[in-house]
């Protein structure tokens, strides 16, 4: 076992990143420049359309040819085992870090036949995402369960960012769940992004601005800021909704808004983090539907930006926002309700909490939970320790 506070040599694995992906990008941006001012040295490896090698600010990022899923919207995943074995053992990692918990779950006991300490990251709900897909609860709950319990028993430990993510490991017993929640970028996300002259871009000034932020795929459930948005037009609320984001479902979105008459503007992915903000902090309530949410960035990401979130009750987000919004049951007319509830508030008081409450989260202190799970500390932490 290498000593806590040594330099350890990371390997990441992730699939399902590409480049307009929102969350899981992030998260891996973040703990990977936060491994590296760590004095770690972290080695991501993902697919993508073309093999590359680069030094980049969250270290050494290697991308692997991998295969599209199709009706995705471009998601590819690691593909060939025996190329990524051969490159594991070049590489020959103190840790290893996963974020994908199917189709990578065999490096769990490659890790274990070296004795390389090896961790899994709970970024979605298997249980959740299935009911997402149309799987009866019953039947996606026996088989999440048996996913999980083969997850638990490969890896050394599992890493779930909150009580909700660690909720469908528990109850299959596994002993070996960590909690690590991730973080907000404080300095970037800011209430001061808010612009005048975006907000009359979209909406007047006697009109309420909704957002979303998100993936347009299936489990994302998308559709639901479009029925929310009919809903409360229909109630006299003269609302417009402002889509930013990429998937396999913008174009059904899309003629769906021109069917209904509705007032829907499709940004596409926004790359710039500036121009990003800028629309979470203009808007009036950030709308997050997803049912299998295990944390939500984007919710967070908004509540830095002084925005209040309504978000699907069915997901993490409730406890991730706490005063700072609202939560809804999965259908159309509970988020308009939502949104009313959250309007009623002051406006000035509703910024406050959102942006209060996402202090609560810092990317340093998520760096540091899941160096804890490496069985490493940070060097602020040693620095701390030191007489």
């Amino acid at each position: 076992m290498t000593p806590p506070g040594s330099p350890l040599r990371i390997v990441r694995l992730a699939n399902f990143v590409t480049p307009v992906s929102g969350g899981l990008r992030t998260a891996l941006t973040h703990l990977g420049t936060g491994y590296l001012e760590a004095g770690h040295e972290p080695v991501l490896i993902v697919p993508g359309a073309a093999p590359r090698d680069e030094l980049t600010v969250q270290g050494r990022v290697i991308t692997l040819p991998g295969l599209m899923l199709p009706g995705t919207g471009g998601y590819r995943v690691l593909a060939g085992r025996r190329r990524l074995e051969r490159l594991l053992e070049e590489l020959a990692p103190d840790r290893l870090e996963v974020s994908d918990r199917t189709t990578l779950r065999w490096t769990g006991a490659w890790a274990r036949r070296r004795r390389v300490p090896a961790v899994m990251v709970s970024h979605e709900s298997v249980d959740g995402v299935l009911r997402t897909w149309g799987v009866p609860a019953g039947a996606a709950r026996a088989v999440a369960d048996r996913l999980n319990l083969r997850s638990a028993r490969a890896f050394s430990r599992i890493v779930c960012t909150t009580d909700w993510a660690a909720g469908e490991f528990e109850r299959i017993g596994a002993r070996n769940v960590v909690r690590a929640p991730l973080g907000v970028d404080l300095d970037h996300c800011d209430p001061r992004h808010h612009s005048t002259a975006l907000r009359s871009r979209y909406a007047t000034d006697d009109q309420v601005l909704l957002a979303m932020c998100s993936r347009l795929s299936p489990e994302k459930r998308p559709g639901r800021a479009m029925e929310a948005l009919a809903v409360l037009r229909r109630c006299g609320l003269d609302a417009v909704l402002i889509v930013a984001g990429e998937g396999p479902l913008r174009p059904r979105l899309e003629a769906g808004a021109r069917a209904a008459g509705l007032p829907v503007t499709f940004l596409g992915h926004i790359a710039d983090r500036v121009s990003l903000s800028a629309l979470q902090a203009t808007a009036d309530v950030v709308l997050a539907p997803g049912p299998a949410e295990t944390f939500g960035l984007a919710a967070l990401e908004a509540l830095a930006c002084g925005t209040p979130v309504v978000a699907s009750a069915l997901s993490a987000l409730p406890d991730l926002i706490g005063p700072a919004g609202a939560a809804a049951t999965d259908d159309g007319p509970a988020f308009a309700a939502a949104v009313q509830s959250v309007l009623a508030r002051p406006e000035h008081i509703r910024r406050a909490i959102a942006r209060a409450q996402a202090g609560r989260y810092a990317w340093p202190a998520a760096v540091d939970a899941f160096l804890a799970a490496h069985d490493t500390v940070s060097r602020t932490a040693l620095r701390k320790a030191a007489p």
